[in-house]
């Protein structure tokens, strides 16, 4: 939170950018950090106002990890960019996509093959393996596949089953049409 600003901003303002935080926690860890010198803490009253610390020999890596589902994001456009067949549309979702997930789980990702490709073509399969095998060695975290052909779209769109909402309001798309666009609008 405070590396995404140059204005300082009270442990309050902090505890309410962090979901899962209480105010107390949040005013514990700002100390601490503080006491480290990744942030500047600075009397206001009877609050204090916290800045993140640029200079820190720590902030360029606070900034990687802050940053990090865009680097995943950067990454596995970089992977698709290389396919030799490319997909109709890929899109991380769930958890990853919400920036919500732990040790325990998985990318999802969300792939329509265009209806040229077979599901049970060889250079096909290899390259979701090897997407498979990227998240891994990225994330520490297994890939989630959730592969469909673009046939199959229509049978999401008439059914709707609890994933066709989840890709409509947290998809992220690395390629391909928007998931409102492929799968319909909320009926």
């Amino acid at each position: 939170m405070l590396r995404g600003t140059t204005r300082p901003l009270t442990g309050r303002e902090v505890a309410r950018s962090v979901p899962a935080g209480s105010q107390p926690t949040v005013n514990a860890s700002l100390r601490r950090i503080t006491e480290e010198g990744l942030v500047h803490a600075e009397e206001a009253g009877n609050a204090y106002l916290y800045t993140f610390n640029r200079d820190h020999l720590a902030a360029p890596a606070v900034e990687l990890l802050a940053d990090i589902r865009s680097e995943l994001e950067r990454r596995l456009r970089a992977e698709i960019a290389e396919w030799e067949l490319a997909p109709a549309h890929l899109s991380i979702f769930g958890s990853a996509a919400r920036s919500d997930g732990d040790t325990a789980s998985d990318i999802d990702i969300f792939i329509v093959r265009s209806t040229e490709i077979p599901a049970d073509n060889p250079r096909w399969r290899e390259q979701l393996e090897r997407l498979s095998e990227h998240v891994l060695a990225w994330t520490g975290n297994h890939a989630g596949l959730a592969e469909v052909s673009e046939a199959d779209i229509r049978r999401l769109r008439r059914e709707r089953p609890p994933i066709v909402d989840d890709l409509r309001q947290n998809a992220s798309t690395l390629a391909g049409p928007e998931p409102v666009d492929l799968l319909g609008a909320r009926t």
